[in-house]
């Protein structure tokens, strides 16, 4: 083949890759493969340099966009192995091997959203093995799945199966998100609710299941009064962030209440509440909508948060 030719046929098979067709898309396993074999060939004891060598210097475009803040570097990811060998050896031999099989549930989320949302480009979708701190992410162009987050000694199939399927509609709708203006960013803690309680919300409609059962239960049992404390704290996160975005300590500490909060949940409190609080802002402003498909849309542009949350006032 000569160059010219190689030049075009990555091109259409680029072109092939974006969007994701819900009626072929695969999940793209090959980082999570190549990071087993590396695991194995170490015992599962790799070290920075067998990570670098063997994974990610032969990265695929899965962890590509895992690494920034999340992989970070091959030190960092050697390290979170070594802090928890088990973690990783349990996704390899129990959850990878199932990951194929969810295709088709992949493919039922996708077949939704295109329904719901025909004009919504959809990204194809990678599964790779990162440093047990994040569980995925999106683009607009993919979705990456942190597959050691979601596979924990113990899990099993079947709750494997729910929390990729949550995955695929949640960090689907993250894709499609834009980055917030300066109207949305006067409102800082109520715009990062709802771009996490939207995602939520949406999976919700496409999958026909409840997200976070655990988490609901708690939140709609305190409802009106996580509410109140909501609205304490938002006027804190609003008096201490800057122009910049950026926030003072006790800014920061309010947020951090209600979201990215994982293994630091003050007692009573349960993590990320804030998703809940999103979702039930969401899902009542689309209740109360006239036109149910211009409210989703809104939903996912956020452009106005505040005019969101008046509207879901009943």
């Amino acid at each position: 083949m000569n160059i010219t030719a190689s030049v075009l046929l990555l091109g259409l098979t680029s072109l092939a890759a974006f969007p994701a067709d819900p009626l072929t898309a695969q999940l793209d396993t090959a980082d999570a493969k190549r990071f087993a074999e590396v695991f194995a060939k170490t015992g599962g004891k790799p070290t920075a340099a067998d990570l670098q060598k063997g994974y990610l210097d032969k990265a695929g475009p899965g962890v590509q966009k895992f690494t920034p803040y999340r992989i970070e570097n091959a030190n960092n990811l050697a390290n979170a192995i070594a802090a928890d060998p088990q973690r990783y050896a349990y996704a390899i031999k129990t959850c990878l091997p199932l990951v194929q099989g969810l295709t088709a549930e992949m493919r039922a989320v996708y077949l939704a959203y295109k329904g719901l949302l025909p004009e919504r480009l959809l990204p194809p979708v990678y599964v790779v093995f990162g440093a047990n701190n994040s569980g995925g992410t999106a683009q607009s162009d993919a979705q990456v799945l942190g597959i050691e987050v979601h596979c924990g000694v113990g899990t099993t199939p079947e709750q494997f199966t729910n929390v990729m399927r949550e995955m695929f509609a949640h960090e689907t709708v993250h894709s499609w998100q834009q980055q917030p203006g300066a109207k949305a960013m006067g409102d800082p803690l109520l715009l990062y609710m709802l771009r996490e309680g939207v995602p939520d919300y949406l999976a919700s409609l496409v999958t026909g299941r409840k997200q976070k059962v655990s988490l609901s239960e708690w939140g709609n049992a305190r409802r009106d009064w996580l509410f109140a404390e909501f609205e304490r704290d938002r006027a804190i996160v609003k008096a201490g962030t800057k122009a910049d975005g950026s926030m003072d300590e006790t800014a920061s500490k309010a947020l951090g209440r209600w979201l990215y909060n994982y293994g630091r949940v003050p007692e009573g409190w349960q993590a990320d509440a804030g998703y809940w609080l999103g979702s039930e802002i969401a899902r009542c402003y689309a209740d109360q909508a006239t036109d149910k498909k211009a409210a989703i849309e809104a939903l996912i542009e956020l452009d106005d948060p505040v005019a969101i949350l008046k509207g879901a006032q009943p």
